[in-house]
């Protein structure tokens, strides 16, 4: 950061490194073999259309680049939108490691055609023994991970629950460490 920068306010936001996305697949097995904390098999991409053309065909090859991949891994793929205008890639699979290549797929194809800063998050599905439901959320533009866990009725988190997996997983996964980031995804598809 230059002097000006600090000057007037202005901050570098952090390289992101695309390994970190990968992390997920250690965690899981400490999630799984210390807390009895399972992947549901989903993941998804979730970003910001545009209503271009190109954005459109590149959207439509990625949808085709993971349902042909998938075929090989038994990675399935379907595509939503919700109630903000935003756009939900979800992948299904009961390997955690092919959902992570398939996320990864999404990410990297919408970076090459231009639209890497359309990309909100990338969203993990788990649950504990309960079958409460546990998400991680990997916010790209920060290459940092934490956790969401809805409790209860409507809209209402556990952030303590949210704060205990976040210490527990420090030394798995890279988290963010400003906890207003840390924002709920409610109403996901996965």
């Amino acid at each position: 950061m230059g002097f000006l920068d600090a000057l007037l306010g202005k901050r570098k936001v952090a390289k992101v490194a695309p390994d970190r996305l990968f992390a997920i697949t250690t965690a899981s097995v400490a999630l799984e073999s210390a807390q009895d904390i399972k992947h549901r098999g989903a993941a998804a991409v979730v970003f910001q259309p545009l209503a271009t053309g190109d954005f459109q065909q590149i959207a439509s090859d990625v949808e085709e680049l993971v349902r042909s991949t998938g075929a090989e891994t038994g990675t399935t793929v379907e595509t939503s939108s919700d109630a903000f205008g935003y756009r939900w890639f979800v992948l299904r699979d009961d390997d955690i490691e092919d959902l992570a290549v398939g996320v990864n797929a999404v990410n990297d194809a919408l970076a090459v055609g231009g639209y890497s800063d359309r990309i909100l998050c990338a969203l993990f599905a788990f649950e504990d023994a309960a079958k409460a439901r546990i998400y991680f959320v990997y916010n790209y533009k920060r290459g940092s991970w934490y956790p969401f866990v809805p409790a209860g009725g409507a809209q209402q988190r556990s952030n303590e629950r949210e704060l205990q997996l976040k210490a527990q997983l420090t030394g798995e996964l890279p988290f963010e460490a400003e906890l207003e980031r840390w924002f709920p995804l409610w109403g996901t598809p996965i």
